[in-house]
C-alpha cells in the first residue's frame, strides 16, 4: 500500500510539474506577444512622429495602379498590392493597366468564388489561403486583394463568380479558412466589397437601401467572421452608396459598424476611384485611395487636397496620425520591418497544383443522373463525342480583376484525350459559337447571343450518333460572368437549348457539362438530357477535374452554394421588381428572405434548391440527438447523428443543420443554415459527428430595441442534405 500511495504521489508531481510547464509557457507566450504588441505601438508612435505631414500623407494614397509610397529615410517599405481573390494577377505597368510583359508572373490558378463555396469544405479554403499568400509573397506582394465575400442576391450580377454565396454563414466559414491561411504567410487580405455591392448596374453611383436587420443578418455576418474571427488586415470599401452615403464616407458603416462594433484596427481602402471626397472621407474613417482618373497622383483626394484640409483646420493631424498608425500596423503584422523572418514564399510548385485540381474535382454538383448514366466507363466504349465551345475555352484569363494569367490550363477537350484517348475515338464538334463581344462597363455585347446555328448542330448531331456517349460543355464564359457589368438574363446563350435537346434526341446517352459561376435557366434541358453535372470554371485544372469526375475516379460531392431558379421572376429581387433598381436607387424590399430563404418560405419549387448535389454513392442519416431538450439563451447545443455511405463507392456527404422558429414576433424565415460538415466515407463506412450551435446564434435582430434577441419557445433543428431534403428533426426548447 505505501509504495502505490508513493508512486501516486510521483505521479501528482510529476502531472503538477507538466501542468507548470504548460501554464509557464503559455504565460511566457503571452508576455512575449505583450511585449511585442508594446513594441509595435512604440515603434508606430516613434515613426509618425519623426514624418512631416507630407511624408504621413504620401501613405494614405497610390503613388501608381498599385503600389503606394513608402518613406525610405525612415526605412518604411513601399506597399505592393495585386487582384487575386483565386491566383496573383499578372504583373500591370505602375502607370497604366497594360500588362508589363512579364516572363515570371505566371500563378496557380484556382477555381473562383462560388467553385470554392461549392466544396462545403473550409479545409480545401485554407489551401488555397496558403498556395496564394505563398504566390504573393514569392512575387513580392503585400496585399492581396480579395476574398470577394458579397451575398449572391440576383442570378444576374455579374461578379456571382466570384462571391461565394448566397448564405452568410456558409460565406463566413470558408472566408474566415481562407483569410487566416493566407494571412499566415505574412500577406494581407482585403475582405470586399463593403458592403452591399450586390449589382454591377450602376455599381458606382446605385444608392442601396435596406432595413437594418437585413443588413445585421445577412449582409454583414461575413464580414463580421472575416474581421473577428478572420482577423482580416484590409477591408475595401465597395462602390455604391449605402443609404445615402458612399460607402467609402459613410460614418455608420465605417465608423460606428466596423470600427467600434467589430474592433477592426486595420486598414480601410477604397476600391480603385472610389474615392469621393476629402474632408468627409478622411473624418469618416477611410485610410487608404486607390486608383482614380487623374493623372497627378498629388491631385489625389487623399493627396495635396488632404494636406490642404489639415493646415485649414478642417481634418485634425490626429486623424492623419490615426490612419497613418493602422498603414503601419498592417506592415508590421506581415513583418514587412523584419523580412529576414518574413514568408520568402514559392511558386508554382506541384502542391500548389494539386490544391488547385482538389478543388476544382470536390466543386462539381451532380445535378442529375437518370439511369446511372454517370460515372462513363469509359473502358467500356469505343467512341465517346465532346460537344460545345466550352470543352476547349481556357477561362482563366478573364473575368476582369479576376484575370489570372495561369501557368497552364487544361481544357475538358485536352484531358479526356490525354487520358482515354488511347483506347477511345473522341469526336469533336464544336455545336455552337460564341457570339457575344466583351467590352468593360456594357453588357451590349451579349446582345443577339441566342442565335442558333444550324450548320453547327448538325454536325454535333452526326458526331453524336457516332458516338456510344456524348459530352456537351455548355454554359456561359466571361463576356457573362465579369466585374463591371451584369447579365441581361438568366437564359443559355449561343443556341445550347436547342443544340442540346436535339443532340439528346440523336443519341440518349448524353451529359451535359455546366461552365459557369452563376445561376442559369436548365428548365429547357432538364427533361431531355439524363445527366447534368455542373462544374464551374474549374482554374488551371478544370479539364483533369471535371475528366475524373465523369469517368468516376472522383466521386462528386460538391453542394450548390446558391439556389438554380425554374425562371427568374422566381428570385426574389426581380419577383418584387427590385433589380437593378430604379432612379439610381435600389431598395432591397425582399428582406431576409434571400435565396433559400424566399424559396423556402413562399413555399416556391426552385430548379435546384440550395445545398443540392448528387452523388455516385449513397449515405443515410440515422441518429440524430441534441444533448439536452431545453437550453439557457448563453447555451451551446450539440448535435449528434451518425452518417453511412450505403454504396459501393467512396464518397462525401455535407450534411446540413438548419434551424427554424416556428412562432415568432417576427417574420422568420423558414429555415436558416446554422451548421455543416463534409464527412469522408468509404463503402459500408458509418461515422458519428456531432456539430455545435450556440443558442445566441438562433437570434434575430430587434429592430425596435437594435440588439440581437432569442426568444423563448420552441425550435426545431432540421438535418438534411439540401435546404429541400430534410430527413431528420428534432424540436428543442429555449428558456
Amino acid at each position: 500500500m505505501n509504495v502505490l500511495i508513493l508512486k501516486l504521489k510521483i505521479m501528482m508531481k510529476t502531472c503538477f510539474q507538466i501542468l507548470s510547464f504548460i501554464l509557464l509557457t503559455a504565460g511566457m507566450a503571452n508576455a512575449q506577444q505583450t511585449l511585442n504588441d508594446n513594441y509595435q505601438k512604440e515603434k508606430i508612435r516613434s515613426l509618425i512622429s519623426q514624418m512631416t505631414l507630407q511624408e504621413k500623407v504620401s501613405l494614405l494614397h497610390a503613388n501608381s495602379k498599385f503600389y503606394v509610397s513608402g518613406v525610405k529615410r525612415l526605412g518604411i517599405p513601399e506597399w505592393a498590392l495585386s487582384d487575386g481573390p483565386h491566383g496573383v494577377r499578372a504583373e500591370i505597368n505602375r502607370h497604366d493597366w497594360a500588362y508589363a510583359g512579364w516572363t515570371t508572373d505566371s500563378a496557380t490558378c484556382f477555381p473562383p468564388g462560388t467553385a470554392l463555396a461549392a466544396t462545403w469544405n473550409p479545409a480545401l479554403a485554407v489551401k488555397q489561403g496558403l498556395v496564394l499568400g505563398e504566390e504573393a509573397r514569392f512575387r513580392k506582394k503585400d496585399v492581396l486583394l480579395g476574398p470577394g465575400i458579397n451575398i449572391i442576391r440576383s442570378p444576374l450580377c455579374g461578379r456571382n463568380f466570384e462571391y461565394m454565396s448566397e448564405d452568410p454563414f456558409l460565406i463566413s466559414k470558408m472566408a474566415v479558412a481562407y483569410i487566416k491561411a493566407l494571412q499566415s504567410k505574412d500577406v494581407a487580405v482585403s475582405v470586399k466589397h463593403w458592403i452591399a455591392n450586390n449589382q454591377e448596374t450602376h455599381r458606382d453611383s446605385v444608392d442601396v437601401q435596406m432595413s437594418e436587420r437585413a443588413l445585421r443578418e445577412i449582409y454583414l455576418p461575413g464580414f463580421k467572421a472575416a474581421v473577428t474571427e478572420g482577423g482580416a488586415y484590409t477591408v475595401m470599401a465597395a462602390y455604391n452608396k449605402f443609404r445615402g452615403d458612399w460607402c467609402s464616407e459613410n460614418e455608420y458603416l465605417n465608423r460606428q459598424i466596423l470600427r467600434k462594433e467589430l474592433g477592426f484596427k486595420g486598414v480601410l481602402m477604397t476600391d480603385w476611384a472610389a474615392a469621393h471626397t476629402t474632408v468627409k472621407a478622411a473624418l469618416t474613417g477611410l485610410d487608404l485611395e486607390m486608383g482614380t482618373d487623374k493623372k497627378d497622383y498629388n491631385e489625389w483626394y487623399f493627396a495635396d487636397p488632404l494636406i490642404k484640409a489639415v493646415e485649414r483646420g478642417e481634418v485634425p493631424l490626429s486623424v492623419v496620425d490615426e490612419k497613418v498608425g493602422n498603414v503601419l500596423r498592417v506592415m508590421f503584422k506581415t513583418k514587412m520591418f523584419d523580412e529576414s523572418n518574413r514568408e520568402k514564399g514559392k511558386m508554382n510548385t506541384p502542391e500548389h497544383q494539386k490544391a488547385a485540381y482538389n478543388s476544382a474535382a470536390e466543386a462539381a454538383v451532380l445535378l442529375q443522373n437518370k439511369g446511372n448514366i454517370l460515372p462513363i466507363s469509359f473502358n467500356k466504349i469505343k467512341s465517346v463525342a465532346i460537344i460545345g465551345d466550352n470543352a476547349t475555352r481556357k477561362q482563366c484569363g478573364a473575368g476582369l480583376s479576376s484575370e489570372i494569367k495561369a501557368l497552364y490550363e487544361i481544357t475538358p477537350l485536352e484531358a479526356i484525350k490525354q487520358k482515354f484517348g488511347a483506347n477511345v475515338k473522341v469526336n469533336f464538334a464544336r455545336g455552337y459559337e460564341k457570339q457575344s463581344t466583351f467590352k468593360e462597363g456594357s453588357n451590349r455585347g451579349q446582345s443577339n447571343s441566342d442565335n442558333v446555328d444550324w450548320k453547327l448542330i448538325q454536325e454535333a448531331v452526326k458526331v453524336a450518333k457516332e458516338s456510344d456517349v456524348v459530352i456537351i460543355f455548355g454554359g456561359l464564359n466571361h463576356d457573362f460572368d465579369t466585374e463591371s457589368f451584369d447579365r441581361q438574363n438568366m437564359d443559355l446563350p449561343y443556341g445550347q437549348e436547342v443544340l442540346m435537346r436535339e443532340v439528346a434526341k440523336a443519341n440518349p446517352k448524353t451529359v451535359v457539362v455546366i461552365v459557369a459561376g452563376s445561376p442559369v435557366k436548365l428548365a429547357g434541358i432538364v427533361n431531355q438530357v439524363p445527366a447534368i453535372l455542373w462544374s464551374w470554371y474549374g482554374g488551371m485544372e478544370a479539364g483533369n477535374a471535371v475528366a475524373d469526375v465523369l469517368s468516376g475516379k472522383v466521386n462528386p460531392s460538391g453542394k450548390l452554394p446558391f439556389t438554380i431558379p425554374v425562371a427568374l421572376d422566381q428570385s426574389p429581387a426581380h419577383a418584387l421588381g427590385n433589380f437593378p433598381g430604379k432612379d439610381l436607387k435600389v431598395n432591397y424590399e425582399e428582406d431576409v428572405l434571400v435565396g433559400y430563404r424566399w424559396f423556402d418560405t413562399k413555399k416556391i419549387q426552385p430548379q435546384f434548391p440550395f445545398g443540392y448535389g448528387l452523388s455516385y454513392t449513397g449515405f443515410a442519416l440515422s441518429g440524430f440527438s441534441t444533448d439536452k431538450n431545453i437550453y439557457e439563451k448563453d447555451g451551446i447545443i450539440h448535435a449528434k447523428f451518425a452518417v453511412k455511405n450505403t454504396g459501393r463507392r467512396y464518397g462525401a456527404e455535407v450534411v446540413q443543420l438548419y434551424v427554424s422558429d416556428p412562432v415568432s414576433s417576427v417574420l422568420r424565415p423558414e429555415k436558416e443554415l446554422k451548421a455543416f460538415e463534409k464527412v469522408f466515407l468509404q463503402p459500408g463506412e458509418t461515422k458519428t459527428v456531432e456539430l455545435q450551435v450556440k443558442v445566441s446564434d438562433l437570434a434575430f435582430y430587434d429592430e425596435t430595441k437594435k440588439t440581437w434577441k432569442v426568444e423563448a419557445g420552441e425550435f426545431v433543428l432540421q438535418l438534411g442534405n439540401s435546404s429541400r431534403n430534410i430527413s431528420k428533426t428534432v424540436k428543442i426548447s429555449v428558456k
